[in-house]
């Protein structure tokens, strides 16, 4: 029995795990930002820019199904500390390469498809993971927690990236391999306390087996095929730079202010989650947020005061965060650790894919029926998949806890 004010900061190792977590998604942001920069810097071409983000996706894409499986049979806490000190390396190459002279467009695109694989490798590790650290009836505070830090670091990561380059890309670099190196040893001294792994034989059917588990569990699938497509159609925000300039007319630092504000909305929300859990009724809270996503992505498309498109932007983050929580929780709570590796590459690829496509989507319906609009039918596809989806998925909308 857990302690009434039982919470997961009080658990060994857990913050080893949320601290590296922290350091290493910044350090991976602020990367991304210096290797772009420098790519565009050194060619002068849109399109080599283009090529880093497919260079970093590629391998997730490739690489899932062995990754997952990598994940179920070997020891979790090491494959995330491994990839951690690997991503240091590259950061130090990068340094070295920029400073000796021979960094080019070839060495970048090589250096950013090294660091996709090693994330597509630490993601369904370090998801699988957690449960290993902590009580199942903390799993929810623990996500919410894990949320705040990916939050934290897509808000601290680009700015702080973006000013360390104004002092050179060198400075990026230096500074993410000494962090990324502190982030492999957090993750390198955790300890498992709860449940140990069971190595499973490696065959063709076993990498493939998170595919089948996803399919044969209506509420995994469901919650896994919602991220995609809700995301998918939802993503105005690809669009920000086009309202910034052409529509709100506020120029750069309006632009900043809204590409921060979903991730401030959604860190705030994280840490109100982390400390109320949500205990009642998860089924219609999760395609309640859904609702607020869909309303807040209309209100965003026709506002045009950009006090009010931040406030929309606010509630975008803010209620996807709490979608994210409640499908994260239940994939995990619904899934043997044993298959906990396989099943999150699979989650894995379907969020990244909804990611890329959704800017894909955004961009393309915005071309050819206008920005607006675009983003307003993202708002209205949104819902209209909430709707489906409670009658596709009967069980999903009927669940009343996580833990039941």
């Amino acid at each position: 029995m857990l302690e009434p004010n039982a919470s997961v900061i009080k658990q060994p190792y857990y913050m080893n795990y949320w601290l590296s977590r922290v350091i290493s998604s910044t350090s991976f942001q602020m990367l991304s930002v210096a290797i772009g920069w420098q790519m565009y810097v050194l060619t002068k071409d849109a399109f080599s820019l283009g090529l880093v983000g497919l260079a970093q996706f590629l391998p997730m894409v490739l690489l899932t199904f062995v990754v997952g499986h990598v994940a179920d049979r070997f020891d979790r806490r090491l494959i995330v500390a491994c990839c951690l000190f690997v991503e240091s390396g590259i950061a130090a190459l990068l340094l070295f390469g920029s400073i000796e002279g021979w960094l080019g467009r070839e060495q970048i695109l090589v250096a950013a498809a090294l660091l996709g694989a090693c994330r597509s490798f630490e993601g369904p590790a370090s998801s699988a993971l957690l449960p290993q650290l902590i009580p199942k009836e903390l799993l929810q505070q623990a996500i919410s927690w894990s949320t705040s830090a990916g939050q934290t670091a897509q808000i601290i990561g680009p700015a702080l990236g973006g000013l360390l380059i104004s002092a050179g890309a060198n400075y990026v670099y230096a500074t993410s391999a000494i962090v990324l190196l502190a982030a492999g040893i957090l993750a390198f001294v955790i300890r498992v306390e709860h449940g140990r792994q069971q190595v499973a034989r490696p065959t063709l059917r076993s990498m493939f087996s998170g595919l089948g588990f996803v399919y044969r569990h209506p509420v995994i699938l469901g919650t896994i095929s919602l991220d995609l497509f809700a995301v998918l159609l939802g993503g105005a925000t690809a669009l920000l730079p086009i309202f910034a300039q052409d529509i709100l007319h506020t120029g750069p630092w309006g632009l900043g202010l809204m590409r921060t504000a979903p991730a401030v909305g959604a860190l705030l929300m994280s840490l109100v989650i982390g400390y109320f859990p949500l205990k009642k009724a998860v089924g219609p809270l999760l395609f309640g947020a859904l609702g607020i996503f869909g309303l807040s992505t209309m209100l965003f498309a026709v506002s045009k005061n950009l006090t009010l498109s931040i406030i929309a932007l606010l509630l975008i983050g803010a209620s996807d965060v709490v979608s994210v929580v409640i499908r994260s929780s239940l994939v995990q709570l619904q899934t043997p650790d044993e298959m906990r590796g396989r099943v999150n590459a699979v989650n894995s690829l379907f969020i990244g894919t909804s990611n890329q496509l959704g800017e894909f989507e955004s961009g393309t319906l915005a071309g050819l029926v206008g920005t607006v609009p675009a983003a307003f039918i993202g708002g209205v596809g949104t819902l209209v998949v909430a709707g489906l989806w409670m009658v596709l998925f009967p069980s999903l909308r009927r669940i009343r806890s996580l833990s039941g």
